[in-house]
């Protein structure tokens, strides 16, 4: 019998695809957006709800398992009264809801890089009590895609909460080698190229330690007030859209508010912009992932998506250590371990 997951805040789908290669069954889903509720329907063929806030908790089947890459939101009244209470007003409330009503035995959480340090630190402290209120062991880290076989530096936080007591081991995830961008590159397509007049290449780029080799620049305009002497290029950099980095490396993150898609990397000797195609590989989707709406939607959904590999990795690793054969031995331990002990990674 397959384990069941809920899908929320479930953008176009990218967890779903992660844990259903594993074997995992979606039984409920929710997302807001019209335009991700379309995409999610033509690829899964199930609409999500729509607004979690107007989502009846009871209603919801039951699971082994909630999903959420939830939006990030300050806790107004963060560290006065602790856990369940701090949530209120905040989208994270209405995951808090569903849990208790429930009962999962997993929870994964997913958000950006930077958010342990959302609103000086109060957000995770207040996420993770909440979730030992609920009688969640817990653990997170920083993942980052380039790990997971696609050629991208994209870190994101996860969190992942057992209610039988084991905290998730994430040095047991499988990584992979690095792929480089010119790996997952269309051979044949109406690219866009710029001329050689739009752009200026840098002489013996370098590969830096995140895999990108930061090539060369758009001949934009540039500013000059405050800039040191032969650092005038850099005033055009500041701004991804600007940037041209070299296949042979990683690419820089996706990000959600480029609603234009200005990717650009050199590779064959030429600078091309990067299809919508060549965006979604970068993300793990597989090309029959049906992709509808205009364009600038489209880059919207991708920049705001999960890496589907990685979410592959997290569900064997979820199956395996938190669910197949494990018992419950729920030990109740101090918020200061939740906090401050559990999680070992190097920061």
């Amino acid at each position: 019998m397959a384990y069941k997951f809920i899908d929320l805040f479930a953008g176009i789908g990218g967890f779903r695809q992660g844990f259903e290669a594993l074997g995992f069954e979606c039984v409920f889903s929710s997302e807001i957006d019209p335009h991700a509720k379309e995409m999610y329907s033509q690829n899964f063929g199930e609409l999500p709800y729509g607004d979690i806030r107007e989502v009846d908790e009871t209603l919801i089947p039951n699971h082994d398992i909630l999903l959420a890459g939830f939006p990030c939101q300050p806790f107004s009244i963060a560290g006065d009264k602790k856990g369940f209470d701090d949530t209120r007003g905040t989208l994270f409330f209405d995951i808090v809801r569903i849990l208790k009503a429930k009962q999962p035995q997993v929870v994964v959480l997913e958000n950006v890089k930077h958010f342990k340090n959302h609103d000086g630190g109060k957000t995770i402290k207040v996420i993770l009590a909440t979730l030992h209120e609920l009688g969640y062991t817990t653990n997170w880290d920083v993942l980052n895609a380039k790990d997971f076989g696609v050629p991208q530096n994209r870190e994101r936080t996860i969190i992942v909460g057992s209610r039988r007591g084991v905290p998730f081991n994430f040095k047991k995830l499988t990584k992979k080698s690095p792929v480089a961008i010119k790996d997952i590159l269309e051979e044949e397509g109406d690219f866009e190229y710029l001329d050689e007049s739009e752009y200026t290449l840098i002489e013996h780029p370098k590969k830096q330690p995140s895999g990108l080799i930061f090539c060369g620049y758009r001949n934009k305009n540039i500013r000059i007030n405050g800039t040191r002497e032969n650092t005038k290029h850099l005033s055009r950099v500041h701004k991804q859209p600007n940037r041209i980095y070299d296949a042979n490396g990683t690419h820089p993150t996706i990000a959600s508010q480029e609603s234009a898609g200005r990717y650009f990397i050199y590779h064959n000797q030429r600078v091309r912009k990067l299809t919508l195609k060549e965006c979604f590989r970068l993300m793990g989707f597989k090309d029959d992932f049906k992709l509808m709406g205009s364009k600038s939607n489209l880059y919207n959904r991708i920049g705001n998506s999960v890496v589907v590999p990685m979410m592959e990795m997290i569900a064997k690793e979820v199956k395996c250590q938190l669910l197949d054969n494990a018992v419950s031995h729920y030990v109740p331990i101090s918020l200061f371990d939740y906090l401050y002990v559990s999680h070992k990674a190097n920061y």
